[in-house]
């Protein structure tokens, strides 16, 4: 398989008052194509900013990360919107669902963006959300469900422009224990059923190594061990 992330010393350094903070310091690592891989480690350790950073809603102060052979450090602003509406679908731990519009107006927002036909947008919507499990919450708003069918929805509208990699930051932070393994199982099916290339940060380590390909361990912005996960053990 051929590496689809390619991180190469990427550096971040963030100005905070007269202090220069380095979230990510020379970080290089690959991932391939379908694999599952979790980023795990303590708050404050760079995780997120990784993510944000391959998710395209953030640029590294220095060095390379690649993307389907594209290296983002490089891409203007026109090209990074392109990124985050084609290439990669992101989940985060709060939902960021927009309240006043149901399950299946949120799933099918990216698909305007994207410039699909609305009978089309319709369709798909409703087949991500009853792919997701929430064939019975079409038409519910956000107020209206549970913090895990939230979440389901917010998998979907990842989904929703056949994105190649599905970034996830905390799915599960908060949710219960018993909701949260339901997510997980979500993310690990949508993985081996389609192939789907997912990078997770986590601080629920069991659940990752029983889950992903490898866990990325990272402290002070760097990536300072590997593991192989449990799923092809």
């Amino acid at each position: 398989m051929s590496a689809l992330v390619e991180a190469i010393d990427l550096h971040k350094h963030y100005q905070k008052g007269k202090a220069e903070v380095a979230a990510l310091r020379g970080v290089s690592f690959a991932v391939e194509a379908g694999e599952f891989i979790s980023l795990v480690g303590r708050s404050g350790s760079g995780k997120s900013t990784l993510l944000n950073i391959i998710g395209g809603l953030d640029t590294p102060s220095s060095g390379e990360l690649r993307v389907g052979g594209r290296n983002l450090a490089a891409m203007d602003r026109e090209l990074l919107a392109r990124h985050r509406r084609t290439t990669v679908g992101m989940i985060f731990q709060s939902f960021n669902l927009i309240p006043s519009r149901t399950a299946l107006e949120n799933v099918a927002l990216p698909m305007i963006f994207a410039g699909m036909e609305r009978p089309v947008r319709s369709r798909r919507a409703a087949e991500l959300l009853d792919l997701v499990g929430l064939d019975q919450r079409h038409t519910h708003k956000p107020a209206e469900l549970s913090g895990g069918e939230a979440q389901r929805v917010a998998i979907a509208r990842a989904l929703a422009n056949d994105p190649a990699i599905l970034l996830a930051d905390e799915p599960t932070g908060n949710l219960d224990s018993h909701t949260a393994a339901g997510i997980l199982e979500l993310l690990a099916r949508l993985n081996q059923e389609r192939a789907l290339t997912i990078l997770m940060v986590t601080h629920d380590q069991p659940s990752a190594e029983r889950l992903s390909d490898r866990l990325l361990h990272m402290l002070d912005g760097g990536i300072i061990g590997e593991e192989r996960g449990g799923r092809r053990a």
